[in-house]
């Protein structure tokens, strides 16, 4: 049988950062030697003030503070990979809020994957003694973010509160993940009422395993969380359970042969309904977002739709911003084909006129034909580059139609099955894929230097397939 161990812990967070980050290394160096090859840890590992100021005050850069880098630098040194469940990220853009954000480590101390919070808990039950308004501190998230690859499974990342909102877990288990995480600071009376019955829930509706990590005790005189940190198999037992105990941690198997079996005797997802109902997952992240991510080069970008370019390289125009040559890879005499500085998804290229042209209708009717023809030859060659036999082919035409750069252009993008979970929310990605604001980050900028690669690339490949079209 194939069977990974993990561990799931469980520790008491208060407002001095050094205390708690001695409560985590303690906690990740034993359950190490277990031979674990993933360790969870809860919401607010890093610490919990009883005020905003303090908690703001607190917060860190994920990939320049010091809490984050001991994070990894712990997964490093005891080659342990780690799910740190909703530390308190400092947003450099708004210091006024931070993010709540879920990151998780591999085994050399690379930060794979973050997830920030959906569901903020803005609760108030007065007669539960129960009031905590997260969005005072905290911006939401904006991302469902598909689920990593682990060396226990495919691992579907939330936060806490996220649990009670059925839509998320599915579309992570519709993404095939293997294990849905909870890290959590549930209050202790919620927690009382609902922590095992959702989380068993959530367990057994989409056939994977849940682990939930969690705060447990008193933190302050304000705050006490209710504990009972847990792993979950598909079929809804409790496989491992740290009740009240702080802090401590406990070791369970997640196993692919028992994920295998619950979803091949009872196969609900094959018995889903999607042609009368349907899930759809409006904002899907893959890769990690740019602030997350180490370069190894700074690339200053002044402008949020910049293009990079070389000084002594020749330019074409693009509306109030330049494309340099290397990234052309055909041109007419009317029209050039260029690829992308941010992409929707991969394969994702550019048709526009040579003379700039802010709107279709005002293409003579030579360059619209041309235009067009264009767009025909490098839709055959993407979808023969990647192996697809379906584009999406759009134009943008105006602003309120998402158009953000003031020349007239076509999209050109090779789609496979299964690439989003309703077809049309490619639109809705296209619509803000280079927008920015302070809870919805910009995709992030290629380098000039795979720019230029594909472009090489696709200049060879589209030579090629016009040699075989004169041949037919």
């Amino acid at each position: 049988m194939s069977t990974n161990k993990i561990a799931v812990c469980q520790m008491t967070s208060v407002a001095d950062k050094a205390s708690n980050l001695q409560v985590v290394t303690k906690l990740i160096s034993d359950a190490s030697k277990e031979e674990v090859q993933m360790i969870f840890f809860p919401e607010a590992c890093d610490y919990m003030c009883d005020n905003k100021k303090d908690t703001l005050n607190s917060a860190e850069p994920l990939l320049t503070g010091n809490t984050v880098r001991h994070y990894r630098e712990l997964a490093a040194k005891n080659n342990v990979w780690l799910s740190m469940g909703g530390v308190h990220e400092k947003d450099e853009n708004n210091p006024t809020k931070i993010f709540n954000t879920h990151i998780i480590i591999d085994n050399k101390g690379n930060i794979v994957q973050t997830y920030r919070k959906l569901h903020l808990f803005d609760v108030e039950i007065p007669e539960k003694n129960v009031s905590l308004k997260e969005s005072d501190f905290s911006y939401s998230g904006s991302h469902v973010v598909t689920p990593v690859d682990t060396p226990i499974g495919r691992v579907g990342l939330a936060i806490c509160y996220d649990m009670r909102f059925p839509e998320l877990s599915t579309a992570l288990a519709t993404l095939r993940a293997d294990i849905l995480t909870y890290p959590s600071a549930f209050t202790y009376t919620t927690g009382a009422a609902h922590w095992h019955l959702l989380l068993r829930t959530r367990a057994i509706e989409n056939q994977c395993y849940v682990i939930a990590a969690a705060q447990t005790g008193q933190h302050n005189p304000k705050r006490r969380s209710y504990g009972h940190a847990l792993c979950v198999d598909p079929w809804g037992d409790v496989i491992a359970d740290c009740g009240e105990s702080s802090p401590c941690y406990k070791v369970a198997e997640i196993s692919s042969e028992r994920l295998a079996d619950v979803r091949r005797n009872m196969p609900v997802f094959e018995h889903r309904r999607n042609d009368v109902y349907s899930l759809y997952t409006l904002s899907l992240r893959k890769k990690p977002l740019s602030e997350h991510t180490i370069k190894s080069t700074s690339v200053s970008e002044s402008n949020e739709t910049r293009v990079q370019e070389s000084k002594d390289e020749p330019t074409y125009v693009f509306g109030q911003v330049r494309v340099p040559e290397s990234c052309v890879f055909y041109k007419s005499d009317l029209t050039y084909a260029f690829v992308n500085l941010r992409c929707v998804i991969p394969g994702h290229v550019l048709v526009a006129p040579l003379r700039l042209v802010e709107r279709n209708g005002d293409l003579t009717d030579e360059e619209a034909e041309d235009f067009f023809k264009t767009a025909r030859l490098v839709q055959k060659l993407m979808e023969k580059v990647h192996n697809a036999n379906s584009c999406t082919v759009t134009i943008q035409d105006g602003p309120d139609a998402g158009q953000t750069i003031k020349h007239v252009h076509c999209h050109i993008l090779p789609r496979k099955k299964g690439d989003f979970i309703d077809n049309d929310l490619i639109y809705l990605e296209l619509a803000k894929h280079d927008k920015v604001s302070p809870s919805q980050p910009r995709k992030p900028a290629r380098s000039l230097q795979e720019m230029r690669e594909e472009a090489a690339m696709l200049r060879t490949e589209l030579a090629m397939m016009l040699k075989e079209l004169q041949k037919c």
